[in-house]
């Protein structure tokens, strides 16, 4: 049977403005308990910063990360996939582009967003990235 983005992906999104500093979307992250943001403008998806994007695009970088928007550090050229397409075109995008994370659309709004995570705990939950992905956070 053909499984769906939809059947996998998480629709609890949390999103931050352009103009959010990266210390205010760090904290937000960590008390989410999260490691990825969808950056939205109005409603349309602008963007997505993950953990690594934060410490790599905007920490390294230096300067003050109260003064730094999240737009200087946030993935901007994005994959993205709707909720009805197939899970395995989800995975063939995630090879080709080399992501992680793959924002979940409809009608240019996003509704979602699917992670190799979720792909792993559903694909096959007793490999050990499946394992680690469906284990509680260590936090």
């Amino acid at each position: 049977m053909t499984q769906h983005v939809s059947d996998i992906m998480t629709s609890r999104l949390v999103t931050v403005e352009p103009l959010a500093s990266v210390t205010a979307v760090a904290r937000r992250m960590r008390d989410e308990d999260i490691g990825v943001v969808l950056v939205i403008e109005g409603e349309e998806l602008r963007g997505l910063v993950s953990d690594r994007d934060l410490v790599v695009r905007a920490l390294a970088e230096g300067g003050d990360p109260e003064q730094r928007t999240v737009a200087s550090a946030c993935s901007d050229d994005l994959v993205t996939v709707t909720p009805d397409e197939d899970l395995d075109h989800a995975v063939e995008l995630m090879r080709e582009h080399s992501v992680r994370r793959l924002p979940v659309v409809e009608g240019g709004h996003p509704v979602g967003i699917v992670s190799l995570g979720d792909m792993a705990i559903e694909r096959d939950a007793e490999s050990a990235l499946g394992d680690i992905s469906a284990a509680r956070s260590n936090r």
